[in-house]
């Protein structure tokens, strides 16, 4: 049976549209492909994973806030302990001496003229009555 012009125009016809999605397709895979369209999308996941792990931190925070907290400042310790060890003696040597002035300056001497009266007249006690 031999093909009429009608349906090879139909054929060809729907070779064409097949044809032009393919290469629609492919334009699409090859834009996808390219190293900008890859890193693009690599950095978009990668958004989405640190978002995601950022909204897990905060709800772990908000529900455990004293141990984490308490975690993170040993943490921070750790991490400065050997400055810590260095400066901390010093720091103590300074915080006494402060302590110790302002200790030496809320105890106000007695004024002078009271310390001289009690050096020159010996105290008597009720036992003992002049005689």
């Amino acid at each position: 049976m031999r093909p009429s012009r009608a349906g090879l125009i139909n054929a060809a016809r729907r070779s064409m549209i097949q044809r032009a999605e393919l290469r629609r397709k492919l334009n699409i895979a090859g834009d996808a492909l390219k190293p900008r369209s890859l890193l693009d999308r690599g950095k978009y996941r990668v958004g989405e994973k640190v978002d995601d792990a950022a909204h897990l931190v905060r709800e772990q925070f908000r529900e455990n806030r004293l141990p984490i907290s308490l975690a993170a400042a040993a943490g921070i310790a750790w991490l400065f302990r050997e400055p810590i060890k260095e400066h901390v003696p010093r720091l103590g040597r300074k915080l006494r001496d402060l302590a110790d002035g302002a200790f030496a300056h809320l105890q106000s001497p007695p004024p002078e003229n009271q310390t001289a009266d009690e050096a020159e007249s010996p105290v008597e006690e009720e036992d003992e009555a002049p005689q």
